[in-house]
């Protein structure tokens, strides 16, 4: 547990903030609103994606992305849907915080219900209020634009694995995030975006390896992160990694870089934007255990944000 963590449970979220840095009262905050969750409700994202992740800029409309991780690498393919009459429109991949929190409600209610078709309309309203989203006006329009680019996109997932003699063997998974269905709507009268009672159904084979591979997170702590695209990816991507670790793991500032950086030409300027963005993931993940030094990160082994999926509520 990091020293913002003990502040706050031996003086209160409101003494703790007076007692550090302007700059890290929003640390204060992030901290004080997981330890003080007691409902512990859960979101679920499949382990694939805490190992990769979606640009956090936006990109041409044509523009491929891939993504390495820790022997994995994703390969994301822009799309084309019909919005209407006249040919198809070409939508560019998913960017940013939005599309994360689009795609964790999906993956999450998937694994709450047990199956691939998701109902949208009142629950992802319930949710986004949760999440403190707002589902109007430019924030509606931007969502249904990363509705619609996870909607279009294709995906493939390219594994690096082990076989009985220890040799490196390559395999891949290919295939959509959401075989058919649309998000949002826009209503024709009013001009105003809203949700309606959609079903979304996820691509088969993407949903048997997210049921295969869910990885439990603190909707507390997304709901904190949510406008903070590269501290999402650090965040799900530490509560993957710590506490499958057997010994204590080094991970240098090229791995991270390559991993976290897209959009950073070089180290130099990768670096305070991930330090930035890990402080805020450590905060809502009070068990991290991990150490910064000059040569980048050290994972030691660490209890789960949260400790099992039974009961996804």
């Amino acid at each position: 547990m990091g020293e913002l963590h003990r502040l706050v449970l031996l003086h209160g979220k409101e003494k703790a903030r007076e007692m550090v840095p302007a700059k890290q009262r929003m640390l204060v905050d992030i901290a004080a609103e997981v330890l003080c969750d007691d409902a512990q409700r859960l979101g679920i994202t499949y382990s694939g994606f805490c190992l990769t992740g979606f640009p956090h800029k936006k990109l041409g409309d044509d523009e491929v992305w891939e993504k390495r991780g820790h022997n994995v690498t994703l390969l994301v393919e822009p799309g084309r849907l019909r919005m209407g009459p006249g040919p198809a429109t070409l939508f560019g991949v998913p960017y940013g915080a939005r599309a994360r929190m689009i795609l964790i409600y999906l993956q999450t209610q998937a694994i709450r219900t047990g199956s691939r078709e998701v109902r949208l309309g009142g629950s992802m309203r319930d949710w986004m209020g949760r999440m403190g989203m707002s589902v109007g006006g430019e924030s509606a329009r931007a969502l249904r634009d990363q509705a619609r680019r996870i909607s279009a996109c294709s995906i493939k997932f390219f594994w690096t694995t082990a076989d009985a003699n220890g040799r490196a063997q390559d395999g891949f998974e290919r295939g959509a995030i959401v075989r058919s269905g649309l998000f949002f709507r826009e209503d024709d009268t009013s001009g105003q975006s809203s949700l309606f009672e959609d079903v979304v159904t996820l691509d088969e084979t993407f949903y048997k390896a997210l049921r295969d591979h869910p990885v439990p997170l603190l909707e507390s702590a997304i709901r904190r992160l949510k406008e903070r695209s590269m501290a999402l990816d650090v965040y799900i991507w530490l509560a993957y990694r710590l506490h499958v670790l057997e010994r204590t793991t080094p991970i240098g500032w090229t791995s991270l870089h390559a991993q976290f950086g897209g959009g950073f030409k070089h180290i130099r300027q990768f670096r305070p934007q991930f330090l930035d963005a890990l402080s805020a993931a450590t905060a809502a993940y009070p068990e991290a255990n991990i150490s910064l030094s000059e040569t980048g990160l050290t994972l030691n082994p660490s209890r789960p944000p949260v400790l099992k999926i039974a009961g996804v509520s």
